[in-house]
């Protein structure tokens, strides 16, 4: 089992708490981002940084990811694409995406975008909350016991 990060848009708070994860449970994590990603010191911390573009992130993680992977994501594009491929997404806020949800999820996203391009709804999720953190700390920590 390897972590992947979807490093451009995840939140500092989460990153720490997959830092001390990876280090804790000696699993190999990587960061991909389009800018240089800083990672503490730790053998089982790498950091990859990819080209500026649409999806070039998310397309690097896509080819990389294997079965029983971990991709940390809020993009549900994403998360069903690996999915796809064997691995598990879980969103910084702690929702597990799996097979199992990934359609629903795809869904409300679409229906989501398409109320706002119409002007029928504003503004995109509210910011990370102290107990949005705890339930990623949470779920990872669990799926982490069961599958690592």
């Amino acid at each position: 089992m390897q972590i992947w990060i979807d490093a451009d848009a995840c939140p500092a708070a989460i990153k720490d708490i997959l830092f001390r994860a990876a280090q804790r449970r000696r699993i190999d994590t990587t960061l991909v981002a389009n800018h240089l990603a800083r990672i503490p010191a730790s053998p089982h911390l790498r950091a990859v940084q990819v080209p500026a573009g649409f999806d070039v992130a998310d397309n690097y993680i896509v080819a990389q990811v294997a079965a029983r992977d971990l991709v940390i994501t809020a993009d549900i594009p994403l998360a069903a694409a690996v999915i796809e491929r064997g691995a598990v997404a879980l969103n910084p806020r702690g929702a597990l995406y799996t097979a199992e949800n990934i359609q629903d999820c795809l869904a409300t996203r679409n229906l989501m975008e398409e109320l706002r391009a119409t002007g029928q709804v504003s503004g995109g999720p509210a910011a990370m909350s102290k107990a949005d953190v705890q339930a990623f700390a949470n779920r990872l920590d669990a799926y982490l016991t069961r599958h690592a």
